[in-house]
Formats: structure tokens, C-alpha cells, sequence
């Protein structure tokens, strides 16, 4: 593994590597200990008391963030009749039936970041899924991107709406905004996922739930928050 470059090491010794940091200190430290030039983005990796091979302890789920994610989300929405022209008034970036599916096996075609589907189709998306599963693509009821109700789905994703789901390893990781968003807005937006993790706790996890909460941006250090400050963010999420 290559050795960090000096902006890196700089942030880094500002961390101190043994502490816990209230979520308000390690957002601002991770924002003070950014480097590049571009507007990073701010994410929150934590790690859960859960064994996600057990099927009823897999946490997946979708939360609103407040203050959205900073991020252009391409919706696809594959859908026919009056639901492509639904989804298109919402905001879609495409919206169609087979001829879309038809793209995606034949060229390669993956210009796109969310799949929202209505259930008739998902007999077509199906086979797919060797495409978008890997990726993580893969339309699910669970998360609500199989709806009919794809107006409101895509206008939700736009908005911020993002998908949290559970590594083999423990963690899930989140894009929570950019740091052009200021701590405030960063600290809003990282409680309402504390807060959906929270909810989201399967009740045959035993022991410590939230293991660790790591914030980070794009280039900088990571900075341990203290999860007991961390969940008072969920009267306000």
C-alpha cells in the first residue's frame, strides 16, 4: 500500500487516533481535514452489531436526508402506459419499457444511479439482475423502488432519499453531502441515518448495536464519532 501523501498526513495529526469525538467535533474536524480541491463528498461508515449472513439480522433500508446529498441522482424508470409519462413530468432522466432493458443487455448501458420499476415490469427487469444486481442497481420492494407509485419515488430520490444496506463485513457505508454543506447541515443529515439504523435494528441482533461511526470525506482521514452523542441526534432526525 502506497504511503499517504503529505495534505493526508497533515489532517490526520490533527485527529487524535484514541478519541471518540462528539458527531458535532468529528464533522467539523473531518471538514478541516479535507485536501482536495474539488467539493468532496462527506460519508459515514458504521459498523453494526449484526451478522448479515443470518437473514433476520440483513439491515437494508432507505432514509430522507434532510439536506439532500449535493449529489445529481440519474433516475431510470423502467415502467409502460402512463407511468413513463408519470415518471418523467417527476423528474426521471429515463423513463421506458423494453426497449430500455433491451440498452442495457445489449450495450453495456449503465449511464444511471437509481432503477425504480413498476411490479408488471419486474418480470423484464428479472433478467437483469446478473446486470444490476452486482451493482446494486436491482429494483426492490424493500427499499420502494418496485412501486407503482413512481411519481413520488423518483421526486423522493431527487430530493435525497438514499439506500443504506449492510456489508458482509458489519458496515454501511453512506454519503451524507458534500462539505460545501457546512457542519450543521452535514450533522443533520449524518442523525437522520443514525436515526434510520436505529429503527432499522433487527430484533435478533444481540449486545452493542452501534459498533463504531466513522466520518470521512472523499480524500481525508477518517474521525471516530462517539455513538452515545451520536443517537442524541435522534430527536432531532
Amino acid at each position: 500500500m502506497g504511503k499517504h501523501g503529505k495534505k493526508y498526513r497533515a489532517g490526520a495529526a490533527k485527529i487524535d487516533p484514541t478519541k471518540l469525538y462528539p458527531i458535532e467535533e468529528a464533522v467539523r474536524l473531518a471538514l478541516e481535514t479535507k485536501s482536495a480541491k474539488f467539493d468532496e463528498t462527506v460519508e459515514l461508515a458504521v459498523r453494526l452489531g449484526v451478522d448479515p449472513r443470518q437473514a433476520d439480522q440483513n439491515v437494508r433500508g432507505t432514509v430522507m436526508l434532510p439536506h439532500g446529498t449535493g449529489k445529481n441522482v440519474r433516475v431510470l424508470v423502467i415502467a409502460k402506459g402512463d407511468k413513463v409519462k408519470e415518471a418523467e413530468e417527476a423528474g426521471a432522466d429515463f423513463a421506458g419499457g423494453e426497449e430500455l432493458t433491451k440498452r442495457i443487455t445489449e450495450e453495456n448501458w449503465l449511464d444511471f444511479d437509481t432503477v425504480v420499476a413498476t411490479p408488471d415490469m419486474m418480470g423484464v427487469v428479472g433478467r437483469l439482475g446478473k446486470i444490476l444486481g452486482p451493482r446494486g442497481l436491482m429494483p426492490n420492494p424493500k427499499v420502494g423502488t418496485v412501486t407503482f407509485d413512481v411519481g413520488k419515488t423518483v421526486r423522493e430520490v431527487k430530493a435525497g432519499k438514499v439506500e443504506y444496506r449492510v456489508e458482509k463485513a458489519g458496515i454501511v457505508h453512506v454519503p451524507v453531502g458534500k462539505a460545501s454543506f457546512g457542519a450543521e447541515k452535514l450533522v443533520d443529515n449524518a442523525g437522520a441515518l443514525i436515526a434510520a439504523l436505529v429503527r432499522a435494528k433487527p430484533a435478533a441482533a444481540k449486545g452493542h448495536y452501534l459498533r463504531s461511526i466513522f466520518v470521512s470525506t472523499t480524500m481525508g482521514p477518517g474521525v471516530a464519532i462517539d455513538p452515545n452523542t451520536a443517537t442524541r441526534a435522534l430527536a432531532a432526525a
